[in-house]
């Protein structure tokens, strides 16, 4: 017969034993199958205690998830809620680290088994949480446990670093780079692969975005390799469709610059809604990068070419106070316009009203809601006054005044520079003879010696001083232009206009070429103050300033003159709308939107200002209708009203005669014509 060891009481043999099975890693549950066959026969273990068959449960669940605390572990969360529901008499692991890795879990678990009356057991012996002596020795064992798992990784980590800091440590290239027989790393030997990745780089040149490169590779039906890791197709080439976040990927990594780098991402804890640690990755900036070593194998790129791109990546970015790239809109100024009010970049908006009509639009419109006083300005005059503008000062006389004028200031940044270079001689003169110095001093002479050494090694410090200021300055110094770039920039000062005005020149071209001159805009509108006033600040930051007229309110701009509404008045006494609209056309008379009239736009012209149709109000007769009456032909009508022997009234020159022939005035005629048949 079995004893029962003293420990075990028949309250624990009323409830549930759990025997809690957890290796770390899939791995291990692969290939370490012993440890998996002995955690699984607790079981027995249980059953010799004194636990029946059906009381017994097993959860497997966290098999291959650690127990560090950095997972989330559904089996020990399980476990944790039947041992706080006082349903759990004993809980069987292996060895404590099975419980857990991390001594705030272990120990949690371990006070709520003293509160329930849980008792331990695993190889060693069985513990009772509610005596202090086992409470001690499962501390204990747990912080020894969660040491363990430090000092492994401790080491692990620190060989890594250590073959990192050289340049030797080995991880998963990304595509146009494989392992050479001696492992160094080199350009994949595939030359279509070598292609692919160079078409990445050619088109950001081209297009300045990542959806750009996109758009290039689907435009010319091009495809981009990826290389699989693991399976049946390990190390093969997979060439799919190019997305988007592959191109960031690409334009991201140091590697296709040609540098090592190591520690590039930390990982970090946050906890969610549900009280439950998460992690993610976070991208560390340079400075903070463990190993860097530049030139380490060969490049796509250079080095000055990797951070030119992720600065217009970052000035990309929609959601930053940044000028972002040159989309396909109209609005040329898109991106480079600034609030004159506020100083917050101002956003572009298209209106639909009888055509696309941008606007720029600054956003502390909607931040301050009706009390609003930032900018809403109509985009059209202020992007033809700086296309205006640019045109204007890419002129050849203006540029070739431009460059007699850097000439100049060339001239005077060579005097300067002849100074510094004074001064470094001098430096190392003075650097030279501290030197010389020290080495004719006798070696028994120690005193003197020593204040020799102590004075050249002043000298040195402050030649190495005066050369890094030297390096600061010559690297702010300007663009030296040759003879060769003078000409180029002259012949493409006569070639830009009509590059500009080319029909095939999209907005987009256009808003590259004007980024290369032009740094930012900013406009200041006053509401009442019919004058925009423009802050031009070119790329090498001169301003200068401008003014624009605003554009009329659509409802005043479209609005008809005075003048028009009285002439369609005067016409309408006489003229049907048809034929008003034919007059006007033909007598060149232009809408105030320069458009042809429209028998709708006559009728509107009348219902707005109430004026009556020729139908409503016309009483005198024409010239067919006086001769049809009088049995005369036109051509008497028409002696008549030049004779003055008949009255009538023209609206305007070229209109129709309206003539007013009363009962005396015709009888008079009939008379005149009966006499004229007699004598005939």
């Amino acid at each position: 017969m079995t004893t029962i060891p003293s420990k075990v009481h028949p309250e624990h043999l009323k409830r549930t034993a759990i025997v809690y099975i957890r290796q770390s890693t899939i791995a291990q549950v692969r290939f370490h199958r012993e440890s998996t066959e002995r955690q699984y026969a607790l079981r027995e273990r249980a059953l010799t205690l004194g636990w029946a068959s059906e009381q017994i449960q097993v959860i497997d669940e966290d098999l291959g998830i650690s127990g560090s605390g950095r997972s989330q572990r559904l089996g020990f969360q399980n476990l944790v809620a039947q041992v706080s529901l006082g349903e759990v008499g004993a809980i069987f692991g292996l060895e404590i680290s099975r419980l857990a890795r991390s001594s705030a879990d272990l120990l949690r678990l371990l006070e709520l088994c003293g509160l329930f009356n849980t008792i331990v057991v695993d190889e060693d012996g069985i513990y009772d949480m509610r005596d202090f002596n086992d409470r001690l020795i499962l501390g204990f064992k747990g912080t020894m446990s969660e040491a363990e798992l430090h000092f492994l990784r401790a080491r692990l980590i620190g060989g890594k670093k250590n073959k990192a800091k050289k340049g030797e440590l080995r991880f998963p290239l990304p595509v146009g780079y494989v392992y050479d027989t001696t492992g160094q790393t080199v350009l994949d030997p595939d030359e279509e692969v070598q292609t692919a990745v160079h078409n990445v780089f050619h088109a950001f040149r081209t297009t300045g975005s990542a959806y750009g490169v996109v758009q290039f590779f689907a435009q010319n039906g091009l495809r981009f390799p990826k290389r699989a890791y693991g399976g049946a197709w390990a190390g093969k080439l997979v060439w799919a469709t190019l997305n988007h976040s592959r191109v960031l990927g690409i334009l991201y990594n140091p590697a296709y610059a040609g540098a090592y780098v190591y520690g590039r991402y930390r990982d970090q804890k946050r906890v969610n809604p549900q009280g439950l640690f998460i992690h993610h990755t976070v991208l560390l900036p340079r400075e903070e990068w463990e190993v860097f070593i530049p030139d380490h194998h060969p490049g796509y790129i250079t080095w000055e070419e990797y951070e030119r791109n992720l600065k217009q990546l970052h000035s990309n970015r929609t959601n930053l106070e940044k000028s972002g790239a040159a989309r396909e809109g109209t609005a040329l100024l898109q991106g480079l316009v600034i609030c004159g009010k506020c100083g917050r970049r101002m956003s572009v908006r298209y209106t639909s009203n009888g055509g696309i009509h941008p606007h720029y639009e600054c956003k502390g419109r909607w931040e301050h809601g009706h009390r609003a006083t930032c900018t809403t300005v109509p985009a059209l005059k202020i992007d033809q006054a700086i296309s205006e503008r640019l045109l204007q000062a890419m002129q050849p006389a203006e540029l070739e005044l431009a460059l007699q004028v850097m000439d100049k200031l060339l001239h005077e940044e060579d005097d300067v520079d002849k100074g510094w270079k004074l001064s470094l001689e001098r430096a190392r003169y003075e650097a030279d003879r501290a030197e010389r110095q020290y080495q004719q001093v006798e070696p028994e002479n120690r005193l003197v010696a020593r204040s020799l050494e102590v004075r050249w090694n002043e000298k040195l410090a402050e030649l190495a001083e005066l050369q890094e200021q030297y390096t600061q300055y010559v690297d702010r110094r300007s663009w030296r232009p040759t003879e060769h770039d003078k000409a180029e920039i002259l012949s493409l000062a006569k070639e830009l206009p009509r590059i500009w005005s080319k029909s095939s020149t999209t907005p987009k071209d256009r808003k590259r070429i004007l980024r290369l001159l032009v740094e930012d805009v900013t406009i200041v509108a006053e509401a009442r103050n019919p004058n925009v006033r423009l802050g031009l600040r070119w790329r090498n930051q001169h301003c200068e300033e401008l003014w624009v007229r605003k554009p009329l309110p659509p409802h005043i701009a479209t609005k008809h003159s005075s003048e028009t509404v009285e002439l369609v008045r005067r016409l309408a006494e006489t003229m049907i709308d048809r034929q008003i609209v034919k007059y006007l056309n033909e007598s060149g008379i232009r809408t105030s939107g320069g458009r042809m009239f429209t028998l709708d736009s006559i009728k509107w012209i009348r219902y707005v200002h109430r004026i009556p149709g020729y139908t409503s109000q016309r009483r005198g007769l024409s010239v067919k209708q006086v001769a049809e009456r009088l049995k005369v032909t036109s051509g008497v009508v028409y002696y008549w009203l030049n004779r003055g022997i008949l009255t009538g009234t023209k609206v305007a020159p070229g209109c129709p005669w309206d003539i007013q022939l009363d009962d005396r005035k015709e009888v008079e005629l009939r008379k005149r014509v009966q006499e004229s048949s007699h004598l005939n």
